[in-house]
């Protein structure tokens, strides 16, 4: 019964069956199998969920569900201890620690752990926005981008300064409200009496007191330095004396593949190549536009930033 209901599942994933539709001709061993079957064509759902009142096709279905209310996780991660309710959540959340993306965009290349977030990917390229704000007709390609939007109609702000508690809607703007503490310093190291703008600033501070610890010596050895002021190369640490180094060389190492321009850092030819693959990876989590270059996204930034309500 267990196969036949995974089997079921995987027929009601990969065709989509939609109530009202014909018959699709599929066989089976039992008038029973059947009849469950029937369920993805005549959209009946008969076992329903006495918490929250949601219905499914099959038991199996509900008691998959049900470990949502009883919190319930099963299946553990043995690299992370992480827990989760089903095993394929818990094979996706693997992808993590192997580094597996076998999902790779056609367009420009880049490669993702899920299907899913390839599937939100492709909207850059096709230009889709499925998700309309109801209040202006705004529209945006993620829905998250417009559950940040409609703040601007309800007026809520989920996030609060934890050094004076004023509230922001975006946390973008609760990230450009911290600078005005950065020009004070309200807290106190007890231990020797240096003061930080940032809580958190603060907190590794005390690190210092409690003793930093290090996997290797060599990593001790290089962290030493920023309380020594030791610069054997100029530089504290060997590869920045040699990036440093082409300034005056004017070597210039990383060849782009596409127009033959060269740069001294590879970083410079990662940033240049995005002109030619069109890629955007940096997207504004208030309307879901996308840019190339990380500066441009703070630019438009700006314009959220003065945004008012429509009413």
């Amino acid at each position: 019964m267990k196969e036949e209901s995974e089997e079921l599942s995987e027929v009601e994933e990969e065709h989509h069956v939609k109530p009202g539709e014909k018959p699709c001709g599929k066989s089976f061993t039992s008038k029973q199998y059947i009849e469950i079957h029937m369920r993805i064509h005549t959209g009946e759902k008969p076992y329903t969920c006495d918490q929250c009142g949601k219905s499914f096709a099959q038991s199996s279905h509900l008691k998959e569900h049900m470990k949502i209310h009883t919190g319930e996780k099963p299946f553990t991660c043995d690299q992370c201890g992480k827990s989760f309710a089903q095993s394929s959540h818990l094979k996706e959340h693997m992808k993590i620690h192997t580094g597996e993306k076998p999902f790779t965009c056609d367009q420009c290349g880049k490669s993702f752990a899920q299907s899913s977030h390839l599937k939100e990917h492709m909207k850059i390229h096709t230009g889709e926005k499925p998700f309309t704000c109801d209040q202006c007709g705004m529209s945006f390609t993620q829905k998250t981008s417009l559950k940040g939007h409609m703040l601007i109609h309800t007026g809520e702000k989920p996030f609060t300064c934890d050094q004076c508690g004023k509230k922001f809607p975006w946390e973008s703007h609760l990230k450009t409200h911290l600078a005005v503490h950065m020009k004070e310093k309200p807290h106190l190291c007890s231990e020797c009496g240096k003061s930080f703008s940032l809580l958190q600033t603060l907190h590794g501070h005390q690190k210092t007191h409690t003793g930093k610890t290090f996997i290797t010596a060599g990593s001790l050895k290089l962290h030493q330095r920023i309380h020594t002021g030791e610069k054997p190369y100029k530089f504290i640490h060997s590869s920045n004396l040699k990036r440093h180094e082409r300034i005056h060389s004017r070597e210039k190492p990383y060849k782009c593949s596409h127009c033959d321009k060269r740069f001294s850092q590879s970083s410079n030819l990662k940033t240049h190549e995005r002109i030619h693959t069109g890629e955007k990876p940096y997207t504004c989590d208030q309307c879901g536009k996308s840019f190339s270059f990380k500066s441009l996204l703070k630019i438009h930034m700006k314009i959220h930033a003065v945004e008012k309500p429509r009413v």
